[in-house]
């Protein structure tokens, strides 16, 4: 294979977008992804919708069309998948890179299965991989997760739900709707602002008549086999319960980055340093593209305002070459 002007770690939305970007510019490179094509959207639940409407998804201006205006995760990962294979693109799926390290203007990629040699490494691994934990007794227990799929495992069951975002509120509703006995322990004094407008009223309204309950100023100070206990602003509260959604968001993987050598911000948003103009980080040959850019803000960076680093990124490579 020799040496390669580009490996593109993550094969999610924006890695796939920086690879069409490099074939269209005549780059040799090449896409490494751990998991199948977009695989933080194959983890997402079975029944999301997205925010985001379809036109504000697409790459490199490949229409996507779907059933409604905001499409659903099936839909997405049906786009992505088709624009993978019909452009032909070299991504090598269920490869996990393991190390980078860089000598002279050289980089070594090594996964567990091949090392690769390149002149530039564009990093797209997103945030969904390491959720943020409580850090509490009981978070190990079998019957507590931190990602949700599907509702249906959830019918019948006392399920607490910790978080106030779009992905807690949606569980709630759709575990609520299949029968479970849901929750939520919320941190904050209400229901988070940023849950998407249509979906809202209908949370709060559910926790209004009392299908849904609500722990509001509150957090998990334990979980048992049985049980939780939980931290309300009235005191100390212990409730039944068969399952809990750990639902408090995902962070990049900073010890990655860390070993790359790249560099954060002095704060808790631990934002990484990089060159808004170019997206290449303080390791000359090392690039960051789409919600990994964020750090802890991973609400800063999505498909739809990140899409356009590929362009950033591959135009730098063409003009330091």
């Amino acid at each position: 294979m020799g040496v390669l002007d580009v490996v593109i770690i993550g094969g999610g939305p924006i890695g796939i977008a920086c690879g069409l970007e490099a074939k269209k510019k005549g780059l040799n490179y090449l896409i490494l992804e751990k998991g199948p094509i977009v695989n933080s959207l194959y983890n997402y639940p079975v029944n999301m919708q997205f925010f985001s409407s379809s036109e504000k998804l697409e790459i490199d201006e490949i229409p996507f069309i779907s059933n409604e205006a905001k499409p659903r995760r099936s839909e997405a990962l049906e786009y992505y998948r088709r624009i993978t294979t019909s452009n032909k693109l070299h991504i090598n799926l269920f490869e996990k890179v393991t190390k980078v390290s860089k000598t002279a203007n050289e980089f070594t990629i090594i996964s567990d299965k091949n090392t690769y040699k390149s002149n530039n490494v564009v990093i797209a691994t997103g945030f969904y991989d390491i959720p943020n934990t409580l850090n509490i007794l009981g978070e190990n227990l079998p019957k507590v997760s931190h990602y949700y799929n599907d509702p249906h495992f959830y019918a019948g069951q006392k399920l607490a739900i910790i978080g106030a975002s779009n992905s807690a509120i949606d569980a709630g509703l759709e575990c609520y709707r299949k029968g479970a006995e849901v929750t939520l322990i919320i941190r904050g004094e209400e229901v988070g602002q940023r849950v998407k407008y249509w979906v809202r009223p209908d949370i709060i309204n559910r926790i209004k008549e009392g299908s849904i309950k609500a722990f509001y100023n509150s957090n998990v100070k334990e979980i048992l086999e049985d049980k939780i206990v939980i931290n309300t602003k009235n005191g100390e509260k212990t409730i039944q319960n068969d399952f809990v959604l750990a639902l408090t968001g995902y962070k990049p993987n900073f010890t990655f980055l860390e070993k790359i050598g790249v560099e954060f911000s002095n704060d808790d948003k631990r934002i990484p340093t990089y060159n808004e103009e170019t997206m290449e980080t303080n390791v000359k040959g090392v690039y960051l593209a789409g919600v990994i850019c964020g750090g802890m803000e991973t609400h800063k960076w999505f498909i739809e305002n990140s899409r356009i680093h590929a362009k950033i990124i591959v135009e730098a490579i063409l003009n330091k070459n």
